[in-house]
């Protein structure tokens, strides 16, 4: 049961940071979004994509610095390529649903596109959670996660020895 718990700890301490990070990357494109969509006549998708492409980065250095920083750190290359696949997939979801209440509804105040931009964050969020954490940043094998998370390690239950009966 302890076993267990203690699964259930990290992945409650992992939803946190992703949220903490992804928070804060959440802020970095609405911010960049609004920013675009003032100072230029660029439209409303097209702001928008300037914006995850900016927070895509952000995320990337949080995710690997600090929530996924005990993971393997081994083929950065594949990882980074990993991320940003995953991360086109999550772009086109959370663009796809203010390209359609844009464009599909008519729905292009202010205030719909943010809405619609953080609805669409929302829905991505799921898919590049999901994905993160089961392909780009991979866990390390049990003894080395111990290890590098600081937490006393853990020893393997052992059967128990076989009583011979005479």
């Amino acid at each position: 049961m302890e076993r267990r718990s203690s699964g259930l700890r990290r992945l409650v301490r992992e939803v946190a940071k992703f949220g903490a990070v992804g928070g804060a990357g959440v802020l970095v494109n609405l911010g960049v979004f609004n920013l675009v969509r003032h100072v230029s006549d660029l439209p409303v998708v097209r702001a928008s994509i300037i914006a995850t492409v900016v927070a895509i980065a952000f995320n990337y250095v949080g995710f690997r610095y600090w929530t996924y920083r005990d993971r393997d750190k081994g083929g950065r290359t594949r990882e980074l390529t990993l991320f940003l696949l995953f991360s086109a997939i999550g772009l086109v979801i959370e663009n796809g649903v203010l390209y359609l209440a844009t464009y599909g509804f008519g729905w292009d105040t202010p205030l719909q596109s943010n809405v619609f931009k953080f609805i669409g964050i929302g829905v991505a969020t799921l898919f590049r959670f999901w994905s993160y954490r089961s392909w780009v940043f991979k866990a390390m094998p049990a003894r080395e996660a111990v290890v590098a998370s600081g937490e006393p390690a853990l020893e393997p239950e052992r059967p128990a020895p076989r009583q011979h009966v005479r």
